[in-house]
């Protein structure tokens, strides 16, 4: 009965570990790709020839909007995005940092600079959620083989 129970605790304990190891043996556009929620975000980066970077370059940590969150644009903005090609790698780019950050590490930082040249603000709400120049980490630290992706509710619109 002891051993059963041991076997049940190490294979709960492992399977996590065995998921999230499969899940860094993939690139982030693999791996946003496989969460299923990111479907505009990897149709902006294909259509912005960006996809390629996010799959082969790196490490970087990307602040990646959900569909939701592109839902949230004004009507009409993605498709205007789209067929402009400059402002949609600028918009791209203003959501990926060069190196590998964790939640805790972007708030110890405080400020990060993105592929566009621009400065992010990063702070801890009084909740404790993460703030990324107020667009709220709804999900945090999921891991890449090149890099770390954290989930934002809102699409980050240069100014």
């Amino acid at each position: 009965m002891a051993v059963m129970a041991l076997a049940t605790l190490v294979t709960c304990l492992s399977v996590p570990a065995f998921a999230q190891q499969m899940q860094m043996d993939k690139n982030i556009v693999q791996v946003a790709t496989d969460a299923g929620s990111f479907k505009t975000l990897l149709a902006a980066a294909k259509a912005a020839n960006l996809d390629g970077t996010l799959s082969t370059g790196g490490p970087y940590t990307v602040f990646a909007p959900t569909d939701d969150a592109f839902n949230k644009l004004p009507a009409g903005t993605v498709q205007s995005l789209l067929k402009d090609k400059p402002k949609l790698t600028a918009v791209l780019k203003n959501h990926v940092v060069s190196g590998k950050y964790t939640a805790d590490d972007l708030v110890r930082m405080g400020t990060v600079k993105t592929l566009d040249g621009k400065t992010l603000k990063i702070t801890k709400a009084s909740d404790g959620s993460v703030m990324v120049d107020g667009a709220k980490v709804i999900k945090s630290n999921v891991m890449a083989s090149n890099g770390e992706i954290q989930v934002i509710d809102s699409v980050l619109v240069p100014k």
